[in-house]
């Protein structure tokens, strides 16, 4: 597995990540929400990328897993410009960015941020989310929480996946309802996947729906597992998830 190594931002930050370089267009994971680049799904597109001989690149957010940072001062704008700065260093061709949960929303902001000319558009060859969770921090909080966070205050939920409570910050909150997308059209129009389980409690599988009507393309796919979960990690859904990545891959480059 190629070393993780660190990038260094403008004001100091080190973002740790891990590239495997490689042909096709380069696939870029982006993690869940307090989630980093050790999750399996994480490590198996990796190990996936090694056996193919493709490009992939893993990283961590300000504030998760190996990187620098205090996660209390992460957000999706600080998050989404160190995923433009990785691979404006890294890859200098096609991606296809992957995002779980949260990362199904950074995904489609760093996207946004490219056809807005952060860097070429066409140089987006897809985006595949798993549980895409877009405009959590409007329909994942109860109006009790949201008036907490309004005011500055941070609060904590239950952890279903660890003993210590999840802490949502104000700062994210808002910056979160300042990037909302699902009320209007979405003007990405890349091949995009979306698979979700139907046995999600943590977001609804509507949620992918409301997606893919939103997106402004007509290459869209919104694939259900009837008993699949939120982190949709067994053996079963990594296959799978794995053969839509080589898929997409293959179209991406002109494979097949």
């Amino acid at each position: 597995m190629p070393e993780t190594r660190y990038y260094a931002m403008p004001d100091g930050r080190r973002i740790a990540y891990r590239h495997q370089p490689g042909a096709g267009p380069t696939m870029v994971f982006l993690p869940g929400y307090m989630s980093d680049m050790a999750g399996s799904k994480a490590v198996a597109l990796l190990g996936w990328a090694q056996a193919n001989r493709r490009a992939c690149l893993l990283l961590d957010y300000t504030g998760c897993g190996e990187s620098s940072g205090d996660f209390a001062e992460g957000s999706l704008g600080r998050w989404r410009d160190e995923v433009l700065a990785l691979i404006a260093a890294l890859c200098p061709g096609p991606v296809v960015l992957m995002g779980s949960s949260m990362g199904g929303w950074l995904m489609l902001l760093v996207a946004l941020a490219m056809q807005e000319g952060a860097l070429p558009a066409e140089r987006i060859a897809g985006l595949i989310g798993i549980a895409a969770a877009p405009d959590f921090t409007q329909w994942g909080y109860s109006p009790e929480h949201k008036a907490q966070l309004a005011v500055g205050q941070t609060i904590y939920e239950p952890n279903p996946y660890g003993p210590a409570p999840t802490p949502t910050h104000a700062l994210f909150w808002a910056d979160g309802q300042a990037r909302l997308l699902l009320d209007g059209p979405i003007a990405l129009t890349c091949p995009v996947i979306l698979l979700h389980g139907q046995a999600d409690t943590d977001v609804r599988w509507d949620v992918s729906i409301r997606l893919a009507a939103a997106l402004r393309s007509d290459a869209v796919q919104v694939m259900l597992v009837k008993d699949g979960d939120h982190r949709l990690s067994r053996a079963s859904d990594i296959a799978l998830i794995l053969r839509l990545v080589d898929a997409l891959d293959r179209d991406g480059d002109g494979d097949g």
